[in-house]
């Protein structure tokens, strides 16, 4: 019974961070979207969701590297999920508050924007993949 509960409360979790990385993908989207008129497509905004919820849902909450390895080496998944975890929100926290204060930044930092989350995401499933392949 506690087995079931434990790993229901684990994919609600899971499900929820996959909500989170659509949402900011979607905000992401949004002000990219805005700002460049070639990717103005909902097809560009469900690729940016679809990205922040693998990423999120992968990235995030990853298996741990075993307790003997973990003293003697860098544990590489874990480093890129904090890192394309940061990536990735703080390019999603900067395009909110584009879009909220309706600011008009110059177009390389939303290149900038646009190439941070997907460096972020990507950081974020490769690491998912890397610790769960390790399993």
């Amino acid at each position: 019974m506690r087995y079931g509960v434990r790993k229901s409360a684990h994919v609600l979790e899971r499900c929820g961070l996959a909500l989170a990385g659509a949402a900011c993908g979607l905000f992401v989207g949004a002000y990219v979207g805005s700002t460049i008129p070639m990717l103005t497509t909902q097809g560009f905004l469900l690729l940016m969701m679809i990205l922040g919820a693998a990423g999120f849902y992968l990235g995030i909450d990853t298996p741990q590297m075993p307790f003997d390895d973990a003293h003697s080496r860098i544990d590489a998944a874990e480093f890129l999920s904090s890192a394309g975890t940061f990536c990735a929100t703080l390019t999603a926290f900067v395009s909110v508050g584009v879009i909220v204060l309706r600011e008009e930044p110059h177009i390389l930092w939303t290149w900038l924007v646009l190439l941070g989350w997907i460096a972020g995401v990507a950081m974020q499933i490769v690491a998912g993949a890397k610790a769960r392949w390790r399993k």
